[in-house]
Parts: structure tokens; sequence; C-alpha cells
């Protein structure tokens, strides 16, 4: 095996995954190369790879999520992308990590959904914790209205 010797060094690598229905991994593409400056964007069936210097990686990704921050999300990649590494091209078949991605894009949507109903629920219907060193009885027409408020 030949030794590696890394042509990225200092920078970091970023997946941006979007799961939504009213934007494209294309339409983040498309925005990525308008404010990227010096950053690699790569565009996948997910969303996109971003390599480039920190400060910007982060700067750029801070842009696309307020595109649509209920369904993009980010994670840490730990190679460049074309890292032989890690390159299915050099590898054959699916690069490691794949089928764990596979799984997580199952996962997103639920979460996508969680952030949706955070956004619209009104936080005056929960009720205050109380402490819970302190006990006290509960009231049935309370419990009522707890349930209420639950199933609304």
């Amino acid at each position: 095996m030949t030794e590696y010797t890394p042509v990225h060094v200092g920078t970091v690598t970023k997946y941006v995954v979007v799961e939504s229905f009213d934007i494209t991994p294309a339409d983040l593409a498309v925005r990525a190369y308008e404010i990227a400056k010096g950053a690699m964007i790569k565009e996948t069936c997910f969303g996109l790879v971003i390599n480039g210097k920190e400060e910007e990686v982060d700067r750029i990704i801070s842009e696309l999520r307020t595109i649509d921050p209920d369904h993009i999300f980010i994670k840490d990649r730990g190679f460049p992308p074309g890292d032989p590494r890690r390159c299915r091209a050099n590898l054959g078949g699916a690069r490691p990590g794949y089928h764990g991605m596979e799984q997580e894009m199952t996962i997103i949507p639920y979460v996508s959904h969680g952030l949706e109903v955070i956004q619209t629920r009104d936080i005056q219907t929960v009720p205050a914790p109380q402490n819970p060193l302190e006990h006290t009885d509960l009231d049935v027409n309370r419990l009522k209205k707890l349930i209420e408020a639950q199933e609304s």
C-alpha cells in the first residue's frame, strides 16, 4: 500500500444533508457556489460535501442553514472528498460509513418534523416544571386540562 500524504492540512470537511420537499441538493449547491470563497463544494444525492478552511466552511454552512433550518443538517466527515483511504473508486463498493449514513437518512424526517412542531407549539400550554422534592396532589380538573392540552 502506498503511503498517503495529506494535501488538505488545516481544512475540514462537512456533510450538509437536506431533507425537504421544498429545497434540493442542487438548490443548496447553487447557493453554496455563489457564496463560497475558496472552499470546495461537491453536490451529492443527499446534499453537499464542503471542504475548506474551518472558518469558511462554517460561514457557508451558517448561510445555507438559514434557507430551511428545520430540514438542513450538518455532519462532520473525517476525510476530504477523493481521499484514497476512503474513496470508493479505490476501495470498490460502498465507502465505509455509507450504510450508517443511509440509516440516518431514514431518521432525519422525524427530527425535521419534531423541529417544526416545536416552532409551532404554544409554550404557554406546557406547565412549568415543579420542584421534584415538593410533593403536591394533582387536582382532577388540572389533570383533565393537561390531557386536553396534549390532545390538541
